[in-house]
């Protein structure tokens, strides 16, 4: 039995060099400071897939943010969608046509921003959401439901009489 001096692991060395954290820091800076104000999904190119999993780490967390890789062509591009912001623009058009009485088209919207509005206006009597368009230009439609769900169950209902 030898007697050999052990020494504490350093567990915080990392193999990569600072530059690649200093480059991730930057890159979620910019994008935490594009995204504040906007409902506009933030594109990154040209990451690693270490870099795009530290991304995808790093906004693990927060409810308000979502990262999606897609493929195209063999490259690999990070989205990152601003999720309480578009829940929030999606509100505020539904309180408008509530009061207003008229339906509001939003912008042209990817297939997952499409689907935040869907699901976040559900749940809200008096509205109802529609996909409209084709391609590039399809796009949210929400329209003031007079009778709200409630009238559909009863209508229901009663034809089951």
């Amino acid at each position: 039995m030898s007697m050999r001096k052990e020494r504490p692991r350093n567990r915080n060395k990392s193999f990569r060099p600072k530059t690649d954290e200093k480059k991730i820091r930057d890159i979620i800076q910019e994008i935490d400071d594009k995204l504040k104000d906007s409902i506009q999904p933030q594109i990154v190119e040209g990451l690693n897939s270490f870099e795009r999993r530290l991304i995808h780490r790093h906004y693990d967390h927060n409810p308000d943010v979502e990262t999606r890789t897609y493929r195209r062509a063999g490259s690999f591009t990070l989205y990152v969608y601003p999720v309480a912001n578009i829940e929030n623009f999606a509100r505020e058009k539904a309180r408008q046509v509530l009061e207003q009485g008229e339906s509001i088209d939003l912008p042209p919207m990817g297939s997952f921003e499409r689907y935040i509005v869907h699901n976040c206006l559900k749940e809200i009597d008096g509205v109802e959401t529609i996909s409209f368009g084709e391609g590039r230009e399809r796009h949210v439609q929400i329209i003031n439901k007079k009778f709200g769900r409630g009238l559909k169950k009863i209508v229901k209902k009663i034809k089951l009489f």
